[in-house]
């Protein structure tokens, strides 16, 4: 497959410049079944080379373990790199599957520090807010956020899972560089209001899933064939019923992949980039990978361009999947809206 070097794309209004897709790096840690520490480091490698420039981790990935396995590469490529990592989802050390959420100013101060010192850097790129807390109010968190920023010990903040409303009432107290959120063929709640309010107030779209959890590239037809500890085993949208169900809907992607001689994967992520012409925003997708030859074919679909018929015959898609995105989908952007 021939290499793709991607175009660059501003990360929100006066943010940096970055490849026009990203790289996810939490299945480098956990979360996807077995992982090679060897061949995920030739990942990143490789993907610098095609013109990958934001790398997206958190601290609650392998409860820092990926900051720590990426911390390397940053920092030997530190003047191309484009960081991204998130605070707010506290991890049980006894039970990593508990979970819980702080947006308290204090502990913002204490969990910076923190990636900074698994990191091994002076500054994080873009700073994100992983999931809302609506206890506390976001002029407090945000605020805290923007101290950072002061601090130098962030240059951008960004948000996850938050509503239109959330963002704007973020970006008034400071500029918010990016909005992560779930964003696919199988996912479009976004677009109610979080895209509209990203695209008025030019904060760039970092889609991540934008492969459905692996489930778009045809790659499984239920999380029972995964591996034992891989999370989406329990996932409402891939076991039983649902799971056949959202299988049939992968026809239309097989039909055009068909055609176009291109993969199911490719689809799906020309699809996501497309959004950015229909919504008026820039839109950088971060698909995870810990391969070289996933990493080839995902980039590969930058360029790829769907026609209007392609993508008439993807729209109803999001509007048939069985099953919630989450099995408690309390801490998403869709609970508040």
């Amino acid at each position: 497959m021939t290499q793709t070097v991607l175009p660059t794309v501003e990360l929100g209004t006066g943010g940096p410049l970055v490849g026009v897709q990203g790289l996810g790096c939490m299945g480098m840690s956990e979360f996807y079944g077995p992982t090679d520490a060897d061949e995920a480091l030739a990942t990143l490698d490789a993907a610098l080379e095609t013109g990958v420039t934001l790398f997206d981790t958190a601290d609650m990935y392998g409860s820092g373990r990926n900051e720590e396995l990426i911390g390397p590469f940053v920092r030997a490529n530190r003047d191309k790199v484009v960081l991204a990592t998130k605070f707010a989802i506290l991890r049980s050390e006894e039970d990593g599957a508990v979970r819980g959420i702080s947006n308290d100013p204090a502990y913002i101060r204490t969990a910076v520090d923190a990636s900074l010192r698994r990191l091994g850097v002076d500054e994080i790129d873009l700073y994100y807010m992983h999931r809302r807390d609506p206890a506390v109010p976001l002029a407090d968190s945000v605020g805290a956020m923007a101290e950072l920023v002061k601090a130098g010990k962030v240059r951008h903040l960004g948000l996850s899972e938050v509503t239109g409303a959330e963002l704007r009432e973020a970006h008034a107290v400071h500029p918010i560089a990016a909005l992560q959120s779930e964003w696919s063929v199988f996912a479009r709640d976004v677009e109610s209001t979080a895209v509209p309010a990203a695209a008025e107030l030019g904060v760039a779209f970092v889609p991540y899933s934008p492969l459905g959890r692996g489930f778009l590239t045809g790659a499984f037809q239920d999380a029972t064939e995964l591996s034992a500890n891989d999370y989406r085993r329990n996932h409402p949208r891939f076991t039983g019923d649902n799971a056949a169900a959202n299988g049939e809907l992968l026809d239309p992607l097989r039909e055009i992949a068909a055609a176009r001689g291109v993969t199911l994967a490719q689809v799906a992520l020309a699809w996501v980039h497309q959004r950015a012409e229909v919504h008026g925003l820039a839109v950088v997708p971060i698909p995870g990978t810990r391969k070289r030859s996933r990493l080839a074919e995902n980039t590969a679909a930058a360029t790829l361009r769907l026609t209007a018929e392609e993508l008439a015959l993807l729209e109803p898609v999001a509007g048939r999947v069985a099953g919630s995105r989450y099995a408690d989908m309390s801490s998403t952007s869709a609970a508040r809206e």
